[in-house]
């Protein structure tokens, strides 16, 4: 149970991670930072969502993209 209170993406869907990262960089920024056809052609949160689930390298870069972003945004 602790290990999960650490884990900064402990209850944190990958549509949230995503739209928080949409939202704060938008696509432009998101696909410059992370350099996937999904977030330059065409973008959509369902299409990037459909690739990140079925491609573990991917979303394991989106996933490091949103810690860094929420540990910038938090107060320490």
């Amino acid at each position: 149970m602790t290990e999960q209170n650490n884990n900064p993406l402990h209850g944190v869907t990958l549509e949230q991670i995503l739209n928080a990262l949409v939202e704060h960089y938008e696509w432009p920024g998101l696909a410059e930072r992370i350099d996937i056809r999904c977030f330059k052609s065409d973008p959509s949160i369902k299409s990037s969502l459909t690739f990140l689930r079925k491609t573990p390298w991917a979303r394991e870069k989106v996933e490091r993209l949103y810690v860094k972003l929420m540990r910038t945004k938090r107060p320490v």
